[in-house]
């Protein structure tokens, strides 16, 4: 397979932008359905602990069931309206049953998952990492949309994500699996201490468990020697981002604003360059 696409160089972009359109197509499904399967999960867990018998019984809801459809028809969608970005072009970003308009966020996050995935290609080539790297960077982006809508980084993401880090760095994929393993303690102690100091200066919550485990993940994956860089970077890209909210949306500072999606953003540069970064900085450190 690699000898092949050493021979045709164009082989291996177009296959994994093809891929990335068709997992970002997932991705939406994910995006949207996972929250809500939680919270059935959350509320068939509360009447059992109560021992009440809940209201009405619920439909089936999984990523793979129902299918999908319309959510305001509820028509069922047909294969050649699923197919991602071209779809959306040629219904002309309406349902093909009512014209209801559909989000447009759908075919970005698919173009934006296949970009990615594209620019993973040309980084790692066609290696064992890149399968790693594609894992990591759409679990990314799942849990930054989610986190986007409902303040939320399911464990069901976040946990496996830190195991999966582990296990390709037994190899040294990504960093030796003596620094996966310290990163993976140190990133959520190092949010985790954040979290309680802030609570005791102020007695709020500064930040959500699930970005202690985001971190540790991203420690798992990439050492931790990446940390300083993905604190640093998330933290400014979050400060920039939390101030224009607040000036053009008028925001309050109580509003919270997820920190999810920064810490990722940091850590998918990181993934790339962050050796570079980091040679670069200790380069002008030492000039100085």
């Amino acid at each position: 397979m690699a000898e092949a696409f050493d021979q045709l160089a164009w082989l291996l972009p177009l296959c994994l932008l093809c891929l990335g359109l068709l997992v970002g197509s997932f991705l939406n499904v994910v995006i949207y359905r996972l929250p809500l399967m939680m919270e059935s999960r959350w509320r068939r867990d509360c009447c059992e602990l109560l021992e009440v018998a809940q209201e009405k019984a619920e439909a089936p809801l999984n990523l793979a069931t129902p299918n999908s459809h319309c959510p305001h028809c509820k028509a069922a969608i047909k294969p050649w309206q699923n197919i991602p970005v071209l779809s959306y072009l040629l219904l002309g970003g309406k349902c093909g049953n009512c014209g209801t308009a559909i989000s447009v966020r759908y075919p970005i996050i698919e173009l934006i998952t296949g970009l990615m995935t594209l620019t993973l290609g040309f980084y790692f080539g066609a290696t064992p990492a890149l399968l790693g790297a594609m894992l990591f960077t759409w679990s990314l982006i799942a849990l930054t949309m989610i986190d986007v809508d409902h303040q939320l980084l399911p464990d069901d993401i976040t946990l496996p994500l830190m195991w999966l880090g582990l296990l390709f760095n037994l190899t040294g994929s990504f960093a030796s699996i003596q620094d996966a393993v310290i990163g993976a303690m140190a990133g959520y102690l190092v949010l985790w201490c954040i979290y309680w100091l802030f609570k005791l200066l102020t007695g709020k919550d500064g930040m959500g468990y699930g970005d202690f485990k985001l971190l540790a993940a991203l420690g798992a994956w990439l050492g931790w020697q990446a940390l300083p860089i993905i604190i640093l970077l998330s933290s400014l890209v979050g400060a920039v981002c939390g101030i224009a909210l607040m000036v053009i949306k008028r925001r309050g500072k109580e509003i919270p604003i997820p920190f999810g999606p920064y810490l990722a953003m940091a850590g998918w540069i990181a993934l790339l360059w962050g050796d570079t970064i980091m040679s670069r900085y200790l380069g002008m450190v030492g000039a100085n």
